[in-house]
């Protein structure tokens, strides 16, 4: 297994992510956009950063490098692929996932721990947790509410879609504990195929002990199930 980390001009979360999942034992290579992804790719990350400063909208013109043609064909193969923060922007901009991420509702950016109610575990990116399981897991970005219109949003829940929402440490969602607004208090949600995820939240920087939790193992340990 070969996990690919594509890096853009302005993401910072690369080595990170690479870091977090040598940790866990899968093999990652970080690779420049530029350069297309390595034959022996059987996993991709879109990490989480400020590609191209966020010029137009975070994500927008990452989505437009030539490499996320391929990440879309490797996508369509099964090819687990996870896009955090920036790269869940950049997922959406890259018609992955449903819907788009914007301004936060404070319109400030903001840096906190927050906590995820895990909405299902029958997927690769939730399997090692249980349905209703509250984590908690770092924020980082100022363009992280979620927006989809109202009747996709409708085909999204319906299809059972969503992957984490917004909670407190009780696994109550609602205003107070939704730090940016989100619909429906979604942080992450799924692709057409449960092997493609997104989320704004940040579970490799809760991977490695040394950090203090290790609540984000289980959604990087999606790759050794996908």
């Amino acid at each position: 297994m070969t996990v690919a980390i594509i890096r853009f001009g302005g993401s910072n979360c690369d080595r990170d992510a690479e870091r977090a999942l040598e940790h866990l034992d899968i093999d990652a290579e970080i690779v420049w956009h530029e350069d297309g992804l390595p034959e022996d790719t059987t996993g991709i990350v879109l990490p989480g950063g400020f590609s191209y400063g966020d010029y137009l909208r975070g994500g927008a013109m990452a989505a437009r490098s030539p490499i996320m043609a391929e990440v879309r064909e490797a996508a369509a193969d099964g090819v687990p692929v996870l896009g955090v923060c920036n790269g869940a922007q950049v997922g959406c901009e890259s018609d992955l996932t449903e819907g788009a991420f914007t301004t936060n509702e404070s319109a400030r950016f903001q840096c906190e721990h927050v906590y995820l109610r895990v909405e299902r575990d029958d997927t690769p990116w939730t399997a090692a947790y249980d349905e209703g399981e509250v984590i908690e897991v770092p924020i980082a970005h100022g363009e992280g509410r979620y927006e989809i219109d109202d009747d996709r949003l409708a085909e999204l829940e319906d299809e059972d879609r969503v992957l984490f929402r917004y909670c407190d440490e009780n696994g109550e969602t609602g205003p107070e504990a939704n730090p940016n607004g989100s619909k429906h208090d979604i942080a992450g949600i799924l692709g057409d195929r449960d092997t493609v995820a997104v989320l704004m939240p940040h579970p490799e920087r809760v991977t490695l002990p040394d950090v203090g939790s290790t609540d984000g193992q289980g959604v990087l340990r999606g790759f050794e199930s996908a």
